[in-house]
C-alpha cells in the first residue's frame, strides 16, 4: 500500500468511547455479579476435592482460557495451594507426565469443547486425576466428563462484535479467584503465610523484616559512658554517623541518648560543650525497641514521635543495638 493509499485517520468521538466503555464495564460486571445465583453445593464440592488432594493442583487452558488458567494457577500458589499451570497442547507432548493420580486437575474452557482438553481428558481419568470444569457450558463434553463442574456462564460477551472473549473470561477469573480465595480461608493462611509466599514485595518486607536484621550491632552501635566528655560523645557521633549516641552504665544498661538535635538545643542554651559531662545534657528514658519487633512497628513508633534513630535494648534493658530511617530505607520497609 503506498501512502497515498493509506486510509484516514481515525476520528474519535468522546462520547462514543466513553459509552462503549461503560457498557464494557456494566456487561462485565452483570457477568460476575450473576455467577453468585449460580453457586450451589457443587462449588463447595470442588473446595473439598482440593482439600483433600494429596498432591497438587494443576491448572490448563487454551487461547484466553489459558491466560485465565495462568493466573488461576498463580493465585492459588500464592494463598496456600500448591498448584501450576500446564498448557494442553504441552500436556500431549510430554507434559501430562507432570501430572500424577492424586493430583486434582482444573481446566478452563468457555465452550466447553476446547479440542486440546478434550484430547487429554480420557488420558487424565485413566491415571486417576480428578477433573474440575469451569464453562460456560453445562451441556458441553468438558462439563459432562468433568468430576464437578463450575457453570461460569454469561448472557453476552462485552465484545460489541459478539467474538471476542471478554465477559465469559472475566467470569472464569472471578469464578477461579473465589475457588483460590475460599482455599485460603479454609486452610487458614494468614497474613504471615502471604508474606512468605510474596518476600520479594513490599507487603513481604514489611511483615518479615525485623529489627534485628537491619539495626546495627558491635562496634557499629554509637555509645558512650555516661563519665564521658561531650567532645567524646561527639566524637563517637561523628565516627558512627548515626546522628546521635547512647549513654550507658554498668553492664551496657541504657540510661539516655544524644542527638545532633540535643547537641543544637544545647549551645543555644549557653552551656559549655567543652567542659560539660554528656550525663548532664542527655536526654534520660529515651525511646527504644526490642530487636524482635517488626522493622514495621519501629516505622510507626518513628513517625508517632517524630524521631529518625532508635535504640535497641534486650529485656534487662542493656544496649544491643541501634538504627536509623536510612537503614529502614535500604531494607525497602519504608
Amino acid at each position: 500500500m503506498t501512502r497515498m493509499d493509506a486510509p484516514a485517520p481515525a476520528v474519535i468521538d468522546a462520547a462514543e468511547i466513553l459509552a462503549l466503555a461503560r457498557d464494557v464495564l456494566h456487561i462485565e460486571a452483570d457477568a460476575v455479579r450473576g455467577l453468585t445465583t449460580s453457586l450451589d453445593q457443587t462449588f463447595v464440592a470442588a473446595v473439598a476435592a482440593i482439600l483433600e488432594c494429596k498432591g497438587r493442583v494443576v491448572v490448563s487452558g487454551i487461547g484466553k482460557s489459558g491466560h485465565i488458567a495462568h493466573k488461576i494457577a498463580s493465585t492459588m500458589a500464592s494463598t496456600g495451594t500448591h498448584a501450576f499451570f500446564v498448557h494442553p497442547a504441552e500436556a500431549s507432548h510430554g507434559d501430562l507426565g507432570m501430572i500424577a493420580p492424586v493430583d486434582v486437575v482444573v481446566v478452563v474452557s468457555n465452550s466447553g469443547e476446547s479440542a486440546e482438553l478434550l484430547a487429554i481428558l480420557p488420558l487424565l481419568k485413566r491415571q486417576g486425576a480428578k477433573l474440575i470444569a469451569i464453562t460456560g457450558n453445562a451441556a458441553s463434553t468438558i462439563a459432562r466428563q468433568a468430576d464437578i463442574h463450575l457453570y461460569a456462564g454469561v448472557s453476552r460477551e462485552a465484545c460489541p462484535l459478539g467474538l471476542a472473549p471478554t465477559a465469559s473470561t472475566t467470569a472464569a477469573l472471578a469464578m477461579g479467584d473465589a475457588l483460590a480465595l475460599s482455599l485460603l480461608r479454609a486452610r487458614g493462611f494468614s497474613v504471615e503465610d502471604f508474606a512468605r509466599f510474596h518476600p520479594g514485595g513490599i507487603l513481604g518486607r514489611r511483615l518479615l523484616v525485623r529489627v534485628s536484621d537491619i539495626m546495627r550491632t558491635g562496634n557499629d552501635v554509637p555509645q558512650v559512658q555516661s563519665s564521658a566528655s561531650m567532645s567524646e560523645a561527639l566524637l563517637e557521633m561523628s565516627r558512627k554517623g548515626l546522628g546521635m549516641t547512647a549513654i550507658v552504665g554498668p553492664e551496657g544498661r541504657l540510661l539516655g541518648i544524644f542527638t545532633d538535635g540535643d547537641l543544637r538545643r544545647t549551645i543555644e542554651s549557653g552551656v559549655d560543650i567543652r567542659a560539660a559531662k554528656v550525663e548532664s545534657v542527655m536526654k534520660r528514658n529515651p525511646h527504644r525497641i526490642a530487636s524482635d519487633k517488626l522493622a514495621s512497628e519501629a516505622v510507626k513508633y518513628m513517625e508517632k514521635f517524630r524521631i529518625n534513630g532508635l535504640l535497641v535494648t534486650d529485656d534487662n534493658d542493656r544496649l544491643v543495638g541501634a538504627f536509623n530511617m536510612h537503614e529502614l530505607f535500604r531494607a525497602g520497609v519504608v
